[in-house]
């Protein structure tokens, strides 16, 4: 079974390109310093066994190949390209031009952590929102934090900045920094997207000196869902584009300079399956609803979920959709004559391809909202509508 790493300050079963310490994004895109330590004493031990091993060959073989004098160094200079300085497309890429505009709408997030069992730092990434200091990011990347400060490309001190409202369940939180004249990130149009897209990642990956990480890749699917430890997350982009621990929470940017999504996951190899090249992002066309509720819940309006009171399960047959394992009594999904057994193929038009997507979409949806459910019973088609309350529990 494929799990998932959320590239956030901690990991888990899904890293949000990461949890907070002490985990490393579906799992973590975050980070904790001692983690990249350890890699580049790595790299560092493998290149100095390397250069044991080599002088142990020079010294046991004869590599000289002669010995005459006459083979000395050169002082000729090296060759190199020849770029006209009126050519400025030269060298000029599209990448590079994409990572240049973003420069200045991409921070690095760093919060203190203490989840009441352990305490730690966690590093994640945020997307500038507006010119006044809003500022997009994973909730995983500031859950459980008692400070968190961001910085940007080019300065040298972080800023403190407030969370102003998280929602666990979409896996992004709203944040403000006293600031003005900030360079706001462009996103694109919901419903632009589409497979086979060129983007670019940028993050700040393993937390390394210096700016942001950035890796290129395609859109390789959409309307993806998958089930981290914070919950079902759906409508997600999946990519090939590198994103790592540390990259939570920053921007996938197509190559027209238009935030497509936010990164959220990975998923890794385990003892069942491979994963290579297969990352997530929460899609621009689920950022747009849930900013709005974000910033209401700012404003003091509690967030309320939608609840459908049903049981589920996982069809095994290879077929589509969630099987209805249960019906609360009195509950909207009684009211409206759903049964045990059924089978959810869509809700208002959405395909529903497993337990996770039904989660996702009813917990999106609003209280007192009225959805269209397609249901399979019995090898028919039909269709039932269900208005939803809100939900008190878990």
């Amino acid at each position: 079974m494929t799990s998932w790493m959320t590239p956030s300050p901690e990991e888990n079963e899904f890293s949000s390109p990461l949890p907070p310490p002490p985990a490393p994004p579906a799992q973590g895109a975050s980070n904790k310093s001692p983690r990249r330590t350890i890699g580049v004493l790595l790299t560092l031990v493998v290149g100095f066994v390397g250069g044991l091993v080599g002088n142990e060959v020079a010294d046991n073989w004869d590599l000289s190949f002669g010995s005459s004098s006459s083979i000395q160094s050169s002082n000729s200079p090296l060759v190199t390209s020849q770029v006209s300085p009126d050519d400025e497309s030269v060298g000029d890429t599209v990448i590079a031009q994409v990572a240049n505009a973003m420069a200045d709408s991409v921070v690095t997030i760093s919060s203190s952590i203490d989840d009441g069992m352990t305490t730690g730092e966690g590093t994640g990434t945020g997307v500038v929102l507006t010119a006044d200091g809003e500022i997009l990011t994973n909730a995983h990347v500031v859950a459980d934090a008692t400070e968190v400060k961001v910085r940007f490309a080019g300065e040298t001190e972080p800023r403190l900045a407030k969370v102003l409202a998280s929602d666990p369940g979409n896996d992004l939180a709203l944040l403000k920094i006293e600031a003005t004249d900030l360079k706001p990130a462009t996103f694109a149009q919901p419903g632009t997207i589409r497979i086979g897209d060129g983007v670019i990642a940028i993050g700040y990956a393993l937390d390394l000196d210096g700016g942001p990480t950035v890796t290129s890749g395609i859109i390789s699917a959409l309307k993806r869902t998958i089930i981290t430890e914070s919950g079902a997350l759906n409508g997600l982009i999946q990519t090939d584009a590198a994103i790592s621990s540390g990259n939570s929470g920053g921007p996938l940017v197509n190559f027209r300079g238009e935030v497509v999504g936010i990164n959220t996951a990975v998923a890794r190899s385990d003892a069942n399956s491979a994963a290579n090249n297969v990352g997530f992002s929460i899609a621009v066309d689920e950022i747009v609803p849930v900013l709005e509720q974000l910033r209401s819940q700012a404003g003091g309006q509690a967030r309320q979920e939608g609840f459908l009171g049903v049981g589920l399960a996982e069809r095994t047959d290879g077929g589509q959709g969630a099987i209805i394992s249960s019906v609360q009594p009195n509950s909207p999904a009684s009211l409206a004559g759903i049964r045990e057994s059924d089978i959810v193929l869509s809700v208002d038009g959405e395909p529903i391809d497993g337990q996770a997507g039904l989660v996702a979409a009813i917990r999106d949806a609003s209280p007192g909202q009225t959805v269209e459910i397609e249901l399979l019973r019995d090898g028919k088609r039909i269709t039932v509508k269900a208005k939803l309350v809100a939900r008190t529990g878990d």
